[in-house]
């Protein structure tokens, strides 16, 4: 892991500490012996901790590198060098987690190496620090409406990255996961007087509407871009 990456993945873990009241920018201070001010500003992204202030939080709060990657490894290093590593998780992680915990780690999916990052990103500016690629399993609910294109039972790799409703490649409609929820839809998207439309493949499955108020944007609602499905059958 690069240390810019561990040093987000950090800061990004210390405000959900801060978030759920289990820890506090003065408490961290004097735990650490930093100024209160340098802690603010590392988690406002004003400035960067150095290495012995960043060794210093980790041991403070007691938090592994490996806590900081979803499998002891970054989710897109090399395994022998010649394939990457997805995590599966579960669809409310997909929809609202940044940074991928170990624990909130399913399973993995492996593709080859170099593939997935080759992929354009066309993401909204509040998904920048979001980890990219993440993997979950589709149910027969979810899959029917998009069959072919998706069969129940599969897994489908989502780009967090791409939230974009511009096309990838036209004419061709990109297939998005949507949120829904407590679970995603997947299906083809238009953004039309303020509505966001989903279009099913299967032509006995309705089209579906949603509302959006004037100040929302479809990017918050769009997941990501599905990039990869991948048949268990």
């Amino acid at each position: 892991m690069k240390f810019l990456e561990l040093h987000e993945r950090l800061r990004l873990e210390t405000w959900r500490r801060i978030d759920q009241g289990i820890l506090s920018s003065s408490l961290l201070a004097r735990q650490t012996g930093l100024a209160q001010a340098h802690i603010s500003n590392f988690l406002h992204r004003r400035r960067r901790l150095s290495l012995p202030a960043l060794d210093r939080l980790l041991r403070a709060q007691a938090i592994g590198v490996e806590d900081l990657s979803p499998t002891g490894v970054s989710s897109l290093e090399a395994v022998e060098g010649s394939m990457d590593i997805v995590p599966i998780v579960s669809q409310i992680v997909a929809m609202s987690s940044p940074i991928i915990a170990p624990r909130a780690v399913l399973g993995s999916v492996q593709v080859p190496s170099g593939w997935l990052v080759s992929f354009p990103a066309r993401r909204a500016v509040s998904r920048r620090s979001w980890e990219r690629f993440v993997a979950v399993r589709v149910s027969a609910a979810q899959a029917l409406p998009m069959d072919p294109v998706l069969r129940i039972g599969s897994i489908v790799v989502l780009d967090r990255h791409y939230n974009s409703l511009a096309a990838w490649r036209p004419p061709n409609p990109n297939l998005y996961g949507v949120r829904a929820g407590t679970q995603i839809l997947f299906r083809h998207v238009v953004f039309e007087s303020n509505r966001l439309v989903l279009r099913p493949r299967a032509l006995e499955y309705p089209i579906e509407v949603i509302e959006m108020a004037p100040e929302d944007s479809p990017a918050d609602l769009l997941v990501g871009r599905v990039c990869l499905c991948i048949s268990e059958v």
